[in-house]
């Protein structure tokens, strides 16, 4: 096997997890699997694959190769559908990253449409409320919201949405609506501890401006447990619209204080720093922008300009 192929042989070797797999997928025998990675081993010079009757390893040095012969290939696959007009039939695999609660509802149940368009492409979510290392878990796009912390990093402006303060029915059967910002002190409130959350809140209101910290009554890290929170009246909560848009129109959540605004969130597209964009990572980024524009919370303020 040349360089190229012995790249790929050690690639479908650490994705399906053995040998006899990877000779199945790239229609070769085994024994050619295993002597392009022995090869490759020794015109490297270091050790890639730990062996052992039940698995396969990937050491240091060799985790660190398979993510950039992964990466080489993704790029020479790329270069081959340019230059045969061959771009819209995206293949391969997909990885991205969301938030669970904005994963589950509002990417899960439009992905049959994105499938269908694109049939010969496996998709896998990385779902965590949590900014996960991209590099590390070999994520092609996260979706990500708030202020990125890597300035580095490539990232495309895909969508926003506006913060509201909202309840339940079972909170304001017990207590009465607040109607400034500066009554939310004394209410109980329901805290995101996550990127986009927090307690302290600016409001404006025709030129005047409202600073608030909420009572920390409950802290919870994950988007669902804070809509199980409030739907059982445990407090307000400063949120977005994405996050509870089915309750909202049902009408299970009440808005308060719709008379305030306060800033907006945006939400991104994140590519791994260092490396160019795969086609497949920017049509789902773009098919994550055209579904939310469609939706009924979706801002009329919305960018798809990349920026670093």
């Amino acid at each position: 096997m040349d360089r190229l192929a012995s790249m790929e042989a050690l690639v479908r070797v650490v994705e399906t997890g053995s040998f006899s797999a990877a000779a199945r997928q790239l229609r070769v025998g085994q024994p050619a699997i295993s002597k392009a990675i022995v090869q490759l081993e020794r015109r490297l010079g270091v050790r890639l694959l730990v062996r052992s009757t039940r698995r396969l390893t990937l050491t240091e040095a060799g985790h660190g190769f398979y993510e950039r012969a992964k990466r080489a290939l993704e790029e020479t696959l790329e270069a081959e559908l340019a230059a045969t007009g061959a771009g819209r039939g995206l293949s391969g695999r997909l990885r991205f990253g969301a938030a669970v609660t904005f994963a589950r509802l509002h990417v899960i149940p439009r992905l049959p449409i994105f499938i269908a368009e694109h049939p010969a492409l496996a998709v896998e979510a990385v779902l965590d409320d949590r900014s996960v290392d991209l590099i590390e878990e070999g994520i092609d796009v996260a979706l990500r919201m708030g202020e990125l912390a890597d300035s580095a990093a490539t990232a495309r402006h895909i969508g926003r949405t506006r913060r509201i303060v909202l309840g339940s029915e079972a909170y304001f059967a017990r207590t009465s609506a607040p109607t400034t910002p500066g009554d939310l002190a004394d209410h109980s409130a329901v805290i995101y501890a996550q990127a986009g959350g927090g307690t302290t809140w600016t409001f404006q209101k025709s030129g005047v401006t409202a600073t608030v910290r909420l009572k920390d009554s409950l802290r919870i890290t994950a988007a669902e447990g804070v809509r199980e929170a409030v739907f059982a009246g445990m407090g307000l909560c400063v949120t977005t619209e994405w996050m509870f848009q089915p309750e909202i129109e049902q009408g299970r959540v009440r808005q308060v204080l719709a008379d305030w605004s306060l800033p907006d969130l945006d939400l991104w597209a994140v590519f791994p720093s260092g490396r160019q964009a795969t086609a497949k990572a920017r049509a789902f980024a773009q098919f994550v922008a055209t579904s939310l524009q469609n939706t009924t919370f979706a801002p009329e303020r919305t960018a798809g300009a990349m920026s670093n």
